[in-house]
């Protein structure tokens, strides 16, 4: 089985959400014999340094990629707003990647080609011309409801009417071209069931995030209590939003609970801002190098995402890593997990005080939602099921007439 990936960004290291989920997907399916090819936009928001990369995955990887400029030009983005191309997407298409791309097409024949979420989409023409491989979707997010929900929290006027802009231009573009795959992968079932709304009626399977959960390695020994943190990438809005309400409207009042307790705030691309609230209780550490050592070292996860879409990975990490996570349900939105089990749901200033004192005055609880997080982890998001359930998938539709 040849299988040709696309991706927007080079997902090694898998550091975090995105490389995460194509990285685990290629191991899986490297495991089973299949031969992967991987063409990787180095977009400039992610830039990965190839010649710095050491993974022994990589060096399965028959790997191309090229490097391309996607940051926000303003007078691209002011032309923009009177064609009828989406913005966010047709940043990622340029035409000497198109030659590539090309080139690997004519060299190659390929049983399956995948498709790892919606900023390759624009070289969907290029592999149509040049390629009668089979042709897979993946919708790590559904993009345009991202925006949908950023601009319904948003009070600025301008710039909402913007994200509403912005927001149609994607759907638009999703519903367009949702349907021109041979087989879709949604990552959740509730991103499944937009996905029918939005008129899909191409093939449909539901591939939620995936770990190899020997990296996931407990010392419960190196954890101190009391302490919280967030992990997240501080680039994608929703996270900087979610912790900006955190900060500003919950963790005032968390601090003076007790006089020991620490909140640790990690991620890549730290903002200035962040720094800012730095304080004895309050530790800022931006991007770490070992996320998994970070998090096996602190006891409870706060994700207070109100916007966003299509899985946390994070969440999943947190439950691998046996943490008792409290989290928005926007967050915890498409993750088989029960408030109380596996998982403390807060959605408001007053639940997370409510919950995360529970947690500081009763460690037993904390530690009986972590036991149960990890248990819940393993039965649904173990790396090799379900790479073999997309082996299958990939044997279905290579066998199948057209």
């Amino acid at each position: 089985m040849k299988v040709l990936l696309l991706c927007h960004r080079v997902p090694f290291p898998p550091n975090s959400g995105y490389p995460i989920v194509v990285y685990n997907t290629i191991k899986g399916l490297l495991s089973l014999g299949a031969e992967i090819t991987l063409f990787s936009l180095n977009n400039s928001k992610q830039y990965i340094d190839v010649d710095d990369i050491y993974d022994p995955v990589f060096e399965k990887v028959d790997f191309h990629s090229f490097t391309i400029d996607i940051e926000v030009n303003v007078w691209d983005a002011f032309a923009n707003i009177f064609s009828n191309q989406s913005y966010n997407v047709s940043r990622y298409f340029d035409d000497d990647a198109e030659k590539v791309l090309e080139n690997i097409l004519r060299e190659q024949e390929f049983d399956i080609i995948q498709f790892e979420g919606l900023f390759v989409v624009p070289y969907l023409d290029t592999v149509k011309e040049h390629s009668k491989a089979k042709l897979v979707y993946r919708a790590h997010h559904i993009e345009h409801d991202v925006w949908e929900r950023l601009a319904l929290r948003e009070r600025f006027t301008p710039r909402r009417t913007y994200l509403e802009f912005l927001s149609r231009r994607l759907k638009a573009y999703e519903m367009e071209q949702i349907n021109r795959f041979h087989q879709v992968f949604a990552i959740s079932n509730p991103d499944r069931q937009k996905l029918l709304l939005m008129g899909c009626e191409t093939k449909l399977d539901v591939f939620p995030v995936a770990l190899d959960f020997e990296k996931y390695k407990i010392d419960t020994a190196k954890t101190s209590f009391p302490t919280l943190f967030h992990l997240g990438a501080m680039d994608w809005r929703p996270n900087k939003e979610g912790l900006e309400w955190f900060l500003d409207e919950i963790w005032p009042d968390i601090e003076e609970l007790n006089g020991e307790l620490r909140f640790y705030i990690a991620g890549k691309n730290m903002q200035k801002q962040f720094f800012d609230y730095d304080s004895d209780n309050l530790i800022v550490e931006g991007e770490v190098f070992d996320a998994v050592d970070f998090i096996n070292s602190k006891a409870i996860m706060i994700v207070p995402l109100l916007s966003g879409s299509g899985m946390r990975v994070k969440i999943i990490e947190g439950m691998a890593m046996q943490k008792c996570i409290i989290a928005t349900t926007m967050a915890a939105e498409g993750i088989d997990c029960k408030h109380g089990r596996d998982i403390l749901i807060a959605d408001t200033a007053d639940e997370f005080y409510r919950s995360i004192l529970k947690c500081i005055t009763q460690p037993n609880k904390w530690q009986e939602i972590g036991k149960n997080a990890r248990k819940t982890a393993e039965k649904h998001h173990e790396a090799n099921a379900n790479a073999k359930r997309m082996f299958d998938i990939y044997g279905d539709l290579t066998s199948a007439t057209t």
